[in-house]
């Protein structure tokens, strides 16, 4: 019975009941009008009036709420079932159906809910079986992949890690997965070291030494972080991280046999060149016999390419001795104006020899002095200022000078040359870098070792140069 059959009985049945009411009152009340009011029938007539009219009235009334509570509850029920069957849904119970046959109007509906959750059902399953393949693929390509590799979500909890990263941590992987890295690395020295680094990098990305493959391995990290990249998310957000060990052990074996090799190389180069400086000494001394203009202008061509060979095999040594980590600073107390003085010296034929006139800039207030090996600080000086004077066109000016702010003190050098491209600010102090198009020859080993020198003495070197503005190369030391 539908709900409308349903309205139609109950409204008819109270219809019908009532009209049968009226119309007893109505006979009954005939009757008594037709009666003597004082015979001796008036009173049973009245009284047989009262009771039919009484259980009319009552099974009216009895009607009425049996009609009251029937009619709500029938309509109600199936809509009860049908929003327990939604909240199934919500709640991912597929399995759940309905049996409303016995309501015409919910029947229809019923069939819909049962085919929507059919289909969930079966959605359900295919989406869980392609979930459960994708995570084996992931798992596998993780667990394929050579290099040490963590997972971390944005708890930093342990998504996934491969077994290479297991073998170097010194980890089992039940008790790593889904748990804190942060409080794992409590009871591991490299997992702390990683997560420190993640939580707070630094600038220096220095090697990690671990012991791996029966040896001492060197490791490179690198911290990858995971966002949200979904085209219709405004605001992308962070989802983790992800670390990757890459194993440099290879290229420190061969950056070390470099080392040496230029080491050796460096100074077996030495003796010969010595010894050819040595001979043109001699040739030079007027007890020799003189010369022809001929003969000294090559006698004068040896020697300047000698003197280039003694200053790159010195740069090699100085490299050597940074990267194999012997570079030994004897410190001592020095004024900055001593360090400029020594590379003004150092420059004078070169500065002549071109016409390049060297300005001083230096306060009359006092400067701190400084606590520095100055052979070092100045050999870095007398670089730059050479780099300087080469770089100027002839007849041009070189400034070298120094300030002092707070606690730290400048030393400077600036040419006014084509100056330097922008783009090249950060590699010009790259081992063997030279600008693109730089006609004036070098090692390209001078400003990398200048910078090593000046951060052994946890200072910084910097540039300042635009294109046709020149350059200006800055030392910063704490005083």
């Amino acid at each position: 019975m539908n709900i409308k059959t349903k309205l139609v009985f109950g409204i008819g049945m109270l219809v019908g009941m009532i009209i049968l009411l009226v119309a007893l009152s109505v006979i009954h009340l005939q009757i008594l009008t037709a009666l003597d009011p004082n015979g001796t029938e008036a009173l049973p007539a009245l009284n047989r009036a009262l009771l039919w009219i009484s259980i009319t009235g009552a099974i009216c009334i009895f009607t009425g709420l049996s009609l009251l509570i029937w009619l709500p509850r029938s309509i109600n029920k199936p809509i009860k079932t049908l929003i327990g069957g939604i909240l199934e849904i919500a709640n991912q119970n597929y399995e759940k159906r309905l049996n409303l046959k016995s309501n015409a109007e919910f029947r229809e509906v019923a069939d819909s809910f049962n085919r929507m959750a059919e289909r969930l059902a079966e959605y359900r399953a295919s989406t869980l079986a392609d979930i459960l393949s994708s995570k084996k693929f992931l798992e596998a390509t993780v667990n394929s992949i050579n290099e040490p590799i963590i997972g971390l979500n944005i708890k930093r909890e342990i998504l996934f890690i491969n077994n290479e990263a297991l073998n170097v941590l010194n980890l089992k992987r039940e008790n790593v997965v889904r748990k804190s890295a942060e409080e794992l690395s409590l009871k591991n020295d490299l997992l702390r070291r990683l997560i420190r680094e993640l939580v707070n990098p630094s600038e220096k990305k220095e090697p990690l030494k671990i012991y791996a493959d029966n040896k001492e391995s060197y490791f490179q990290a690198f911290y990858i972080p995971i966002t949200n990249q979904e085209p219709d998310e405004i605001d992308p957000y962070g989802l983790g991280d992800v670390i990757l060990l890459k194993n440099i052990t290879e290229f420190k074996e061969l950056d070390s046999a470099k080392t040496t090799f230029i080491s050796t190389i460096s100074h077996e180069l030495k003796t010969p060149i010595s010894a050819i400086m040595m001979s043109l000494q001699l040739l030079e001394d007027k007890r020799v016999g003189e010369l022809n203009d001929e003969q000294e202008q090559l006698s004068k061509s040896i020697k300047e390419n000698s003197e280039r060979l003694l200053g790159i095999t010195g740069e090699l040594l100085n490299l050597t001795q940074v990267e194999a980590g012997k570079l030994q600073l004897i410190p001592k107390i020095t004024k900055p104006i001593e360090l400029i003085e020594y590379a003004i010296k150092a420059n004078q034929v070169q500065a002549a020899k071109f016409n390049i006139q060297i300005e001083v800039e230096y306060p009359e207030t006092k400067i701190n002095k400084l606590f520095v090996d100055s052979e070092k600080i100045a050999w870095v000086l007398t670089n730059l200022l050479s780099n300087a004077i080469r770089y100027s066109k002839e007849n041009g000016r070189v400034i070298i000078g120094a300030k002092q702010e707070d606690d730290i003190i400048e030393l400077y050098v600036k040419d006014f040359g084509k100056g330097i491209d922008p783009r090249y600010h950060q590699s010009i102090f790259d081992r063997y870098f030279r600008v693109p198009g730089t006609k004036v020859q070098g090692s390209g080993l001078g400003l990398s070792i200048s910078k090593d020198f000046v951060e052994a003495h946890n200072g910084t070197l910097t540039v300042e140069s635009e294109l046709g503005n020149g350059s200006r190369f800055i030392i910063r030391l704490k005083a």
